[in-house]
């Protein structure tokens, strides 16, 4: 078996009501997938000064939101967790020379378990959660998933979900799907699309200076560093394919892609 590793941009909690294109999307991206016999997601709604993985055998679902309508606090996603792989994950982040650890308790917040609805609804695949460090940087966050590089051949599917631009002050909720209420969302998603398909790490692991709009894009970081966790687990070579492209709200672009190994260079 061998997985790629993913990124999602997951949108508003009422994804997991309503799914729409986004949601048909995941699915698709999972159904294409041999059945991983674990899930590692690197959600920008765990944060933490270190690395943490969390190890629950059975993890919660955390409704890690508020102003939405009762029946969504009523929704979960009661998949088993794996903490012998989430041991080993730490253990190799640890192998690699950064401070580490585990969290027994920890459940699965709204970056995790809305897109693994539709990805996995029967909830059959072991899942476990890693945290961001949004005081670090997006190099810090490529080494964290360099660490994990390699787990797709054993079966783990990395999946770091986050979102490609996120700037809530700026959300236009009555626009239509698809419609940009700012220039800057279409030209942040297309240059990081641009660097993705090129592979040029060093432009990427510097976005802030070097792409257009970032302070708009990303007035903080934490919702794009997922992206790093999964280009670097994906290891050396890495093809990008752009599974999903869409705007919600104005200003969520919902990109998702697709990272695979390759022997080949452009």
């Amino acid at each position: 078996m061998s997985l790629p590793t993913l990124f999602v941009s997951h949108g508003s909690p009422m994804l997991a009501k309503d799914p729409g294109a986004t949601g048909a999307a995941w699915q698709r991206m999972a159904a294409e997938l041999p059945k991983p016999r674990a899930i590692v997601i690197a959600s920008a709604h765990w944060m933490t000064q270190y690395p943490v993985v969390s190890t629950a055998t059975a993890p919660v679902t955390i409704h890690d939101f508020y102003g939405f309508p009762e029946s969504l606090y009523r929704l979960g996603y009661e998949a088993h967790g794996a903490p012998a792989v989430a041991e080993q994950v730490a253990a190799r982040i640890h192998a690699a020379g950064m401070r580490v650890g585990v969290d027994p308790a920890r459940g699965l917040d709204h970056g995790a378990w809305v897109p693994l609805r539709s990805m996995y609804p029967q909830a059959d695949v072991p899942v476990f959660q890693l945290a961001i460090q949004p005081r670090e940087t997006p190099g810090h966050h490529y080494q964290v998933g360099r660490a994990l590089a390699g787990l797709g051949e054993e079966g783990v599917l990395v999946l770091a979900s986050g979102s490609m631009t996120h700037n809530l002050r700026d959300l236009q909720p009555n626009l239509a799907d698809g419609t940009a209420g700012n220039d800057y969302v279409t030209a942040f998603a297309e240059w990081m699309h641009e660097k993705l398909l090129g592979r040029d790490i060093g432009a990427l692991l510097d976005y802030r200076r070097r792409a257009p709009h970032a302070q708009c894009a990303h007035p903080t970081d934490e919702h794009l560093l997922p992206l790093y966790v999964a280009l670097g687990a994906a290891g050396d070579n890495v093809d990008a394919l752009r599974w999903h492209q869409d705007i919600t709200a104005g200003g969520l672009s919902m990109d998702a892609y697709r990272f695979d190994r390759t022997q080949s260079l452009h």
